[in-house]
């Protein structure tokens, strides 16, 4: 095949490949999130003493944070192996008794977005956690009956990046949980800067720091725009990934020194420009930066928030004065702020 005939499915293949490639594979190579990986350290170490599966683990937090990431290392850690499923694809008891029941001894079951789950599902797993057995009905109206099925001893491990959506019920038969924090620019750069070995790419120091800082506090993204500085040192530098390599690359995908990118721009300008700083609806406010309110309100807000670019108020997003310092405007004398 020759390499114009590759296929976005390949591509796509061998981005997550390329991907999964930079996962650390034990805990003792998991850098940041001291406080989960100390305590997920002593959950592991003792189940393994007592030569039992450890308790049902519940992660939370933000996109990208290495949730995916930790429920495949404690499947390495106990030598188990590791199930991925979602909440959205398990809409029937079904569905999960399928999964369940191809479970083995010690296996760890990963269920990403597990807050979506659906009701009758949901049921069903809390029997699983805490007995280790399903009901299966055979047959249907007066006649149908309920056979248990037994399951060997496994391990759940759950994430959802909204918590407050987690029935109690389901949130209590998790032993230990657990939620991660955004990762400081120096721990981005020492993922950063191990990934570019892995990479075979050759990293300056001040070009880790710059890729951490425009990273969000989030290693997927650092891991990405670490990819893209290696491409842009390969085609228009001299290979080498140094500040002017990283900055060069940066600016090309339009991602600037805070971390803005294109879509986070837009939805300040727009506020700014448009609405005159706010309030304004999050409808109104998609229609104008041409997306869909949910991309706005989970893929941009968040971030904005946190950095203190915008407000939520009952009345609708508000921008503060440094996002109209950042976009190089000053802030009328009616602002609310």
């Amino acid at each position: 095949m020759e390499p114009w005939e590759i296929t976005d499915a390949q591509a796509d293949d061998a981005e997550r490949a390329q991907e999964a490639a930079l996962r650390p594979k034990r805990l003792s190579e998991f850098v940041g999130q001291e406080v989960v990986r100390n305590q997920l350290s002593l959950v592991l170490d003792a189940a393994i003493a007592r030569h039992k599966a450890p308790d049902h683990v519940l992660l939370s937090g933000p996109p990208g944070l290495g949730k995916t990431t930790l429920a495949m290392i404690i499947a390495a850690e106990v030598n188990g192996s590791l199930r991925l499923t979602s909440g959205p694809a398990i809409q029937h008891p079904g569905d999960l008794a399928a999964v369940l029941s191809s479970l083995q001894e010690g296996d760890v079951l990963f269920i990403d977005e597990i807050h979506r789950l659906a009701r009758t599902a949901e049921e069903m797993l809390y029997l699983a956690m805490e007995d280790f057995r399903v009901d299966v009905m055979v047959g249907k109206g007066p006649g149908a009956t309920s056979i248990p099925l037994p399951l060997p001893p496994f391990t759940v491990v759950g994430a959802t990046t909204r918590a407050g959506l987690l029935p109690a019920p389901l949130r209590d038969r998790f032993g230990f949980t657990a939620h991660l924090d955004y990762y400081t620019h120096e721990d981005l750069a020492r993922i950063v800067s191990s990934n570019a070995i892995k990479l075979d790419a050759e990293l300056t120091a001040d070009a880790a720091q710059e890729i951490a800082g425009r990273s969000r506090g989030t290693p997927r993204i650092a891991n990405r725009l670490l990819r893209r500085v290696q491409d842009w040192a390969q085609v228009r530098g001299n290979g080498v990934l140094n500040l002017e390599a990283a900055r060069a690359a940066l600016d090309v995908f339009e991602v600037d020194e805070s971390g803005l990118d294109r879509l986070d721009r837009a939805v300040l300008e727009a506020i700014c420009q448009r609405f005159n700083g706010g309030p304004v609806g999050l409808t109104t406010l998609a229609v104008s930066v041409g997306e869909e309110p949910e991309t706005v309100e989970t893929v941009a807000e968040p971030f904005l928030v946190r950095e203190g670019f915008l407000v939520r108020t009952p009345r609708g997003r508000m921008a503060t004065p440094l996002a109209w310092a950042h976009i190089g405007l000053t802030p009328p004398e009616s602002s609310l702020f």
